[in-house]
């Protein structure tokens, strides 16, 4: 009865807080600030909607929210070591409240997804749309769509990677080699990829809606 008790005082205190955080988010200043920050300064790199036309920055639109908020606040926490993050973002979340991180992961995942990308060699994607589908059984790598989805859109705290610069996805995909992001996970992946498969893989998911 006691556990029973101290289980249930628990998930009150949890869902409390959660509401707290939503409440925090849902602020009209937070809110209104957030979206100030994404149009003039978040936009110069990714867009003032999230749809990045440089390949190098990742484009935000329709991404999931708690993959964002989370990446932010790992960003803040200088816990994403990649170049990127130590070179501009660091720097550009380090006076970010939680608040704030939540209300900018909201307008974000609120912004219309990415259309899909350039056409690209046919058999490249087609291999990566077999990798992505699949995996590499001879080379013990998962199926991607397990984590993202079987149409990329993300599952829960997984990220949406539909539409995404083939040159992120590269680039991300040598930091988890590297472990500059260090994924556990992420990184058996991108060992076991040739750069070829990679690069199939990167290909088709830019060309998805």
């Amino acid at each position: 009865m006691r556990n029973a008790i101290v289980i249930a005082a628990s998930l009150v205190l949890t869902v409390g807080a959660t509401a707290a955080r939503a409440d925090e988010a849902a602020d009209p200043i937070v809110t209104a600030h957030a979206e100030r920050l994404a149009v003039g300064t978040c936009g110069t790199c990714h867009g003032v909607k999230g749809v990045s036309q440089q390949p190098k920055y990742p484009r935000l639109a329709g991404q999931n929210p708690s993959y964002l908020a989370a990446q932010l606040k790992a960003f803040r926490g200088q816990q994403r070591g990649d170049p990127d993050a130590i070179g501009y973002m660091w720097g550009m979340s380090a006076s970010l409240e939680d608040g704030t991180i939540d209300a900018l992961a909201a307008y974000y995942a609120n912004q219309p997804a990415p259309a899909a990308g350039p056409s690209q060699d046919a058999a490249m994607v087609a291999r990566g749309r077999e990798i992505y589908e699949k995996g590499v059984e001879s080379a013990g790598v998962p199926a991607c769509s397990a984590c993202h989805g079987p149409d990329a859109h993300g599952i829960a705290d997984f990220p949406r990677l539909a539409g995404q610069h083939a040159q992120y996805v590269m680039k991300q995909l040598a930091s988890f080699q590297n472990n500059m992001r260090n994924v556990a996970v992420m990184h058996g992946v991108a060992q076991a990829l040739k750069v070829e498969e990679m690069r199939s893989v990167a290909a088709f998911m830019e060309t998805l809606p």
